[in-house]
């Protein structure tokens, strides 16, 4: 087994930061991905050395293990120290008795490369170091037989507007090197987790494909405020239409809608339209619209127009 200098595989300094390893990951794999180099061996064999570097280097605890034991693996390999390499690095899998687990937790929402590489096909080396491919757990003892695993959950997140959370909206996601159609439905909300089944890390001895956690963060709206699935706005009217009363419009995240203002509205009343608010999410229900009454006066009133205000507070006045 030849020791693998995972820095070098994807072009970054030892001490490079988490986000250098992953934008170098990144490039690495959108060049050798197979899609874009059908029936190229070479390439699918470089994407699989790329993958496998990142899997090692994105985990901190990976990557402090590859630092300290990779070195040193190096080292006997070179020097052919007693017992060789193998026997180096089983002290660390034995652990003094029986098997020793070592748990997974690799990759940086990677969905569907592994896959496209052929899933498993990690080094030797890799397995070695690690004690087996990403994505699950694999026990040495007992004959080194490896468990069916389900493949490690990836988390991502994607953003989207108020209009379309109340409209539902058809959007590309990018996880990793995978582009996943989705439809969301009209009412998402801010913090909501949608899970996409089989789109996570690959699983391993067998085992199903991981799911995807797709957590949708709603943007804040410069005129509607949103709780839960009710809408509040406030409702500019100008003193005329909230003395006599009189039709206003509306505008709604779609549309707009007229309404009867009642003669004698006060400055800061509180108007419910039923059902006018944000959909359901999954129901044919709506919440509803919460208008708060705004006076409004003209900027440029005219002599007439003050006048005739003179004239209404002398009457008020008596």
């Amino acid at each position: 087994m030849d020791y693998k200098d995972y820095y070098q595989t994807l072009g970054v300094e030892r001490g490079a930061s988490a986000d250098e390893i992953k934008k170098a990951f990144r490039k690495q794999a959108k060049k050798f991905h197979p899609d874009k180099n059908p029936g190229n061996a070479q390439a699918e064999k470089k994407f699989k050395e790329v993958n496998e570097a990142y899997e090692a280097l994105s985990d901190p605890n990976k990557r402090q293990k590859y630092d300290q034991f990779g070195e040193n693996y190096k080292q006997y390999q070179q020097g052919g120290g007693a017992g060789g390499a193998d026997d180096f690095f089983r002290q660390y899998q034995q652990g003094g008795g029986g098997g020793t687990y070592y748990q997974g937790d690799f990759g940086d929402m990677f969905g569907g490369a592994g896959g496209a590489a052929g899933g498993g096909g990690f080094s030797d080396f890799f397995q070695n170091l690690f004690g087996g491919a990403a994505g699950g757990s694999r026990q040495y003892g007992g004959g080194g037989r490896s468990r069916a695993r389900q493949g490690q959950d990836y988390n991502a997140k994607y953003e989207v507007t108020l209009e379309d959370a109340y409209t539902g909206v058809d959007t590309v996601v990018n996880v990793g090197a995978e582009k996943l159609k989705l439809k969301l439905k009209p009412g998402v909300r801010d913090g909501q987790k949608l899970r996409i089944k089989g789109k996570g890390g690959p699983g391993m001895g067998g085992g199903p494909n991981g799911d995807l956690y797709l957590e949708v963060t709603v943007k804040s709206h410069k005129v509607f405020e949103r709780k839960e699935d009710d809408l509040y706005r406030d409702l500019p009217i100008s003193v005329s239409t909230a003395a006599l009363g009189g039709k206003v419009t509306v505008p709604l995240l779609q549309g707009s809608i007229s309404m009867t203002v009642a003669a004698g509205t006060n400055n800061g009343k509180v108007l419910r339209l039923k059902g006018k608010g944000m959909p359901a999410y999954g129901k044919d229900t709506a919440g509803d619209l919460y208008l708060t009454v705004r006076l409004q006066l003209p900027d440029d009133l005219t002599k007439e127009e003050l006048a005739l205000f003179e004239q209404l507070r002398k009457l008020r006045e008596g």
